[in-house]
């Protein structure tokens, strides 16, 4: 039999959404701040060459300013004063929750400083925002401040002032758009930051499929090779989904008590471990860090060492050697993220803790390994599924910059889609119970 909130999330329908007034309230509200971080990305920052900005970004647009303007909706492109979007923040809470993981202060802070412990970890990680979005702004401004050899520069008037200016603006976009995630994250719907990269990369569909439609129209690609590619992201959304949603459920019994008269307990329940636990951590983190070095030789002058030119051409996006870094460095973060995302001591300890077992394991010691075992083929696989759906676009993209965050991109997409119609549907069924406590109470009144 259906438990009562199945039964209310069978329900739901259209008519339920049209009486939820709050909902509708809380969806309105994240709509009109993701038009104003739309607005933003269009306003660019003062002082800068657009001509020759769009230049150099012509020349370096495979390496990793490619997937920060994926991520940043076009701000890049130009370089608006969203530039810098929330990746210093989402850098700086993954560092934090590393920190936290070593540093046995932090590690006490976050599991016994309850509500108090988190807030305090999360001014922490604003604190690092700043420093990192500081250093990433002067290197931006640094970099449009210099002059070529050719005597130009991406500043109108190079100086001092352009990049004190420069600097100033971007952090302060940064630390506006982290603002307005945790505004929607207060009073509207779903996770705020991730809403903000969601609604980037959404933006940039049109124009990619624009791009591809006019290519096919002038003969350089095949309706076969539009439609193919058309099928191909259709496939990997239904693989995405079907594995996110994927995950392993172990058996969790609690044993019978006594308790007075009568004996209490015995119930079971699941602990559930996702195929995909690390996320889109790992190749945010792996094609971070293997086209950083690519784009800061790109905007070298042609004269810098020949070595350097040598290395950037076989660490180009695409080729043989890149693709076998990010393959192994995707693996690697998964291990490394999830170990740090779930404990198994930690986890046994807390079963152990409120009386429950897994049938056939002993507590403790044994109980932590097996969790371990299991854990370690689950992110295998994870690993393995990460890398197949990041790499298959990049190396049928031609050069593989075209496509160097395609697979993060669906990641992206559909997570942030599943947790944001999950909180919708918590929403309408919070609005549901609601109206039933209200019509028992006419009810007894009645009576």
């Amino acid at each position: 039999m259906a438990s009562a909130a199945e039964q209310l999330a069978a329900n739901m329908n259209f008519s339920s959404f049209a009486k939820a007034k709050e909902l509708q309230q809380r969806i309105l509200f994240t709509v009109i701040i993701l038009i104003v971080y739309r607005v933003g990305t269009w306003v660019p920052i003062p002082g800068i060459d657009p001509v020759q900005y769009a230049r150099v970004f012509e020349q370096n647009s495979q390496g990793i300013l490619s997937m920060f303007n994926v991520l940043g909706g076009g701000a890049v492109e130009r370089m608006a004063i969203f530039a810098l979007n929330v990746m210093p923040y989402i850098s700086a809470s993954i560092i934090m929750q590393l920190m936290s993981a070593t540093i046995p202060s932090l590690e006490k802070l976050k599991k016994e400083g309850g509500e108090a412990g988190r807030k305090q970890i999360n001014q922490y990680s604003r604190y690092l925002t700043v420093v990192l979005a500081t250093g990433q702004a002067l290197a931006i401004a640094m970099g449009m401040n210099a002059v070529n050899a050719d005597g130009l520069s991406m500043a109108l008037n190079p100086g001092p002032f352009f990049i004190v200016s420069t600097v100033i603006t971007l952090v302060g976009g940064t630390m506006l758009l982290l603002w307005l995630g945790e505004q929607i994250t207060s009073r509207g719907v779903g996770n705020g930051v991730s809403l903000i990269i969601f609604a980037g990369i959404v933006s940039a569909i049109p124009g990619m499929l624009g791009s591809a439609l006019s290519l096919s129209a002038s003969g350089g690609m095949g309706m076969g090779t539009f439609f193919g590619g058309f099928l191909l992201i259709i496939a990997g959304l239904v693989l995405v989904v079907f594995i996110e949603r994927s995950q392993r459920r172990l058996l969790v019994q609690y044993p019978k008590r006594q308790q007075g008269n009568r004996m209490v307990g015995g119930d079971s329940s699941f602990l559930p471990l996702k195929l995909n636990t690390a996320g889109v951590i790992p190749p945010i983190f792996a094609s971070s860090l293997l086209l950083l070095p690519a784009t800061a030789a790109g905007f070298q002058s042609q004269s810098g060492p020949e070595w350097l030119q040598t290395a950037v051409a076989y660490l180009g996006a695409g080729t043989p050697l890149f693709l076998s870094l990010y393959a192994a460095l995707i693996i690697f973060f998964c291990f490394f993220y999830t170990s740090v995302v779930f404990n198994p001591e930690e986890t046994a300890d807390n079963l152990r803790k409120y009386g429950g077992f897994l049938p056939g394991i002993r507590p403790g010691q044994r109980t932590t390994e097996y969790l371990d075992y299991v854990l370690s083929r689950l992110t295998l696989i994870g690993a393995l599924y990460l890398t197949l759906i990041c790499l298959v676009p990049m190396m049928l993209s031609p050069g593989g910059g075209g496509a160097a965050l395609g697979g993060t991109s669906i990641l992206i997409l559909v997570s942030v889609s599943m947790d944001t119609i999950s909180q919708i549907q918590s929403h309408l069924l919070a609005h549901q119970y609601e109206g039933l406590i209200k019509k028992s109470k006419l009810r007894g009144r009645k009576r």
